[in-house]
């Protein structure tokens, strides 16, 4: 129910799943406002957490809402996974809240897949759910990251970046230069510190921020992609010779442009959870729906949660 093309284009988006993928895929919603569901299976609520209702409030108030109730088949082991491209903020309640946090873990955080031209894509962590951080919860963020992007990516012991002022490690604020120091001595791969010019590409395959620090860099990125796409159209479209040239470069531009669209990505994965959640950008159409359908049923497959648990707990199988 969540989403600027809601229902509409998620149902057609899982619909696509089913026939492309071979995925089942449960609907979670509100029957009278989802019109046709394509014949696809049906949760029926009555409630809809809307795009600008406080997280925590509304999840607790709002128990018959379909954010809850697709948190709640994961839960009792009805789904594998839960997608939404609704309330980011309720959506991480909902599955925090349903699904609760595998063991030892502080606080969830989202990880984020940044394309790499050539080569598996980075995974900055965290994007956007916490925005105040300690030294400890970004080592831990490392960690989560780097089961993930083995799980996603198939990356055999992921190098670990920080993201910082300056490459050097006396480079940064008092929580970078803390972490700076528990990651080094720690098992992982660190690499060292990163700065915002390495996003894209990136010499490492996870980067480790802050939410706050996280969340405004991809949306610098997702700026400066759209403003560098419409400036490329702009040139193009200048005059009879130029026009010419496009027609000749759109057949190797486009699908480079396509790598770095959220619908190619699928969305981002809420990590640290006893369970899979994948949210997925709020402009969503049935191609992000369907990629991050995708992602959730790889990550099931692939024992992500399994991985988490014992990144965090070394102990644990």
């Amino acid at each position: 129910m969540g989403g600027d093309f809601a229902p509409s284009l998620i149902i057609q988006g899982a619909r696509r799943a089913v026939d492309e993928l071979g995925l089942n895929v449960i609907l979670v919603g509100v029957p009278e406002l989802m019109g046709d569901p394509l014949g696809l299976e049906v949760v029926a609520c009555t409630e809809v957490i809307e795009m600008d209702d406080e997280p925590g409030t509304s999840v607790r108030k709002k128990k018959d809402s379909s954010l809850v109730r697709a948190a709640e088949l994961v839960r009792d082991g009805k789904a594998s996974a839960m997608v939404s491209a609704g309330n980011t903020g309720a959506t991480m309640a909902s599955a925090l809240l349903r699904m609760g946090r595998l063991p030892g873990v502080v606080r969830p955080c989202i990880a984020t897949p940044i394309p790499n031209p050539g080569r598996a894509p980075s995974t900055m962590v965290d994007a956007g759910a916490n925005a105040e951080c300690t030294p400890e919860m970004l080592v831990q963020f490392a960690q989560l990251a780097a089961a993930f992007a083995g799980a996603r990516f198939g990356i055999d012991r992921p190098s670990v970046g920080l993201l910082s002022i300056g490459e050097e490690s006396s480079k940064g604020n008092p929580l970078v230069k803390e972490t700076h120091e528990l990651l080094a001595a720690s098992d992982m791969n660190f690499f060292g510190n990163v700065e915002g010019r390495d996003l894209i590409p990136a010499p490492v395959d996870v980067i480790v921020t802050d939410g706050f620090t996280g969340n405004v860099a991809l949306k610098t990125l997702e700026g400066a992609f759209k403003f560098v796409f419409n400036t490329v159209l702009k040139v193009i479209d200048t005059n009879d010779e130029t026009r010419a040239a496009g027609q000749a470069l759109f057949p190797y531009l486009i699908p480079e442009a396509t790598l770095l669209t959220p619908e190619h990505q699928g969305g981002a994965m809420l990590l640290g959870l006893n369970g899979i959640c994948v949210i997925s950008h709020g402009a969503s159409n049935d191609t992000a729906i369907l990629n991050a359908l995708r992602v959730a049923s790889e990550m099931d497959a692939a024992g992500v949660v399994a991985k988490m648990r014992s990144a965090i707990r070394p102990d644990q199988d």
